[in-house]
C-alpha cells in the first residue's frame, strides 16, 4: 500500500470531520506536526477534541486552531503558554480535561496497547480524582484512569521510510511514539524520508504497521517556546603586568 503523499493537505484529505477526536504529538513546540495541523485548519472541521500535552502558543501549533475556533475540547497536561487558550476557557468557549503529565502519557500508551483502564496514585485525593473510581491496593489509595484513543493521530518524526517506520529525535521522542499507536489512523510528517530498508531495524521507534500515511516535510521550522539568554560578560583587561 502506498503510504507516501506529496503534501500535508493531500495526506489529510478526507480524514478529518466535525466532532472527531485527534491526537497531536510534541512537547511545547518541539516535535509538533505543524504541517498536519495546518492541514486540519484548511479542512475547516469544527467541534474537534484534541489530545495533546499542550496547545502550542498563540499562532503556532494548535494555537492556530484555537484562533479559528475549530477546537471544542482539549485533553492536556500543560497549557500555560497560550493566552488565547486561557481566554477561551475562562469565557466558556473551550472545554478542558486536565491530566498530570505522566498520567496523560500513560493513558495514551494504554489506549494504544489495548488497555482500557489502569490505577495510579497520582491525583488521589485531589480534583483530578473527582468522579473517578478509587481502590486500595496493599494499603495504598489509587485512582482509576481510562486509556485514550483518537480517530486520527498526527505525529512528527525525524526520519521515516516509505513503509512508515519512524525514528524520533530527542525531545520529540515523548508523546509522538505512543500517539502513533493510539490513533485509528496515524499520519506522520517526517523531516528525512528514506527508502524502505535504509533504517537500522534496532533504531526504529515506531513500526510502520501503525502508520497509514506519510508526508515529507524537510526543513521544518524549529520554534523556540521560551528564549532564555544571559548577559555576556567579558574578562577584565590585564593591567600592571598581571596575567
Amino acid at each position: 500500500m502506498k503510504k507516501v503523499y506529496p503534501d500535508a493537505a493531500t495526506a489529510m484529505a478526507g480524514l478529518v470531520k466535525d466532532g472527531m477526536t485527534l491526537m497531536a504529538g510534541g512537547f511545547g513546540l518541539c516535535g509538533i506536526p505543524e504541517a498536519l495541523i495546518e492541514a486540519v485548519k484548511t479542512s475547516g472541521a469544527k467541534n474537534l477534541t484534541f489530545i495533546s500535552n499542550n496547545a502550542g502558543v498563540d499562532g503556532i501549533g494548535l494555537g492556530v486552531l484555537l484562533e479559528t475556533r475549530q477546537v471544542k475540547k482539549m485533553i492536556s497536561s500543560y497549557v500555560g503558554e497560550n493566552k488565547l487558550f486561557a481566554q477561551q476557557y475562562l469565557g466558556g468557549e473551550l472545554e478542558i480535561e486536565f491530566n498530570p503529565q505522566g498520567t496523560l502519557a500513560e493513558r495514551i500508551r494504554a489506549g494504544g496497547a489495548g488497555i482500557p483502564a489502569f490505577y495510579t496514585k497520582t491525583g488521589y485525593g485531589t480534583l483530578v480524582a473527582e468522579g473517578k473510581e478509587t481502590r486500595v491496593f496493599n494499603g495504598e489509595n489509587y485512582v482509576m484512569e481510562t486509556g485514550l484513543l483518537a480517530d486520527v493521530a498526527l505525529v512528527h518524526a525525524w526520519m521515516g521510510d516509505h513503509e512508515g517506520n519512524l525514528v524520533f529525535r530527542k525531545t520529540a521522542r515523548n508523546f509522538n511514539p505512543m500517539m502513533a499507536t493510539a490513533g485509528k489512523i496515524t499520519v506522520a510528517q517526517v523531516e528525512h524520508l528514506v527508502p524502505a530498508g535504509q533504517l537500522n531495524p534496532d533504531q526504529i521507534h515506531t513500526p510502520g504497521i501503525f502508520v497509514k500515511r506519510i508526508v515529507h516535510v524537510p526543513n521544518s521550522a524549529k520554534h523556540i517556546e521560551q528564549r532564555t539568554t544571559r548577559k555576556h560578560t567579558s574578562a577584565p583587561a590585564a593591567t600592571g603586568g598581571e596575567i
